[in-house]
């Protein structure tokens, strides 16, 4: 087969078919995938301190 014939195939189907996952499902298991190896946020440091100590009104 010659580099031309070859070229002429690759043109006649640019994409390789595959079947059985839709791209609704790849977009999920993407969004999945991302939420799993994302660590979690560190926590705001205002919700972290200690409350403050309330005064006793006069």
């Amino acid at each position: 087969m010659s580099a031309t014939e070859s070229n002429e195939q690759q043109k006649q189907q640019p994409y390789a078919v595959v079947a059985g996952v839709s791209m609704r499902a790849l977009l999920a298991s993407c969004a999945a995938a991302n939420a799993i190896s994302t660590p979690p946020r560190l926590p705001d440091p205002e919700v972290s301190r200690p409350p403050a100590q309330h005064r006793e009104a006069a």
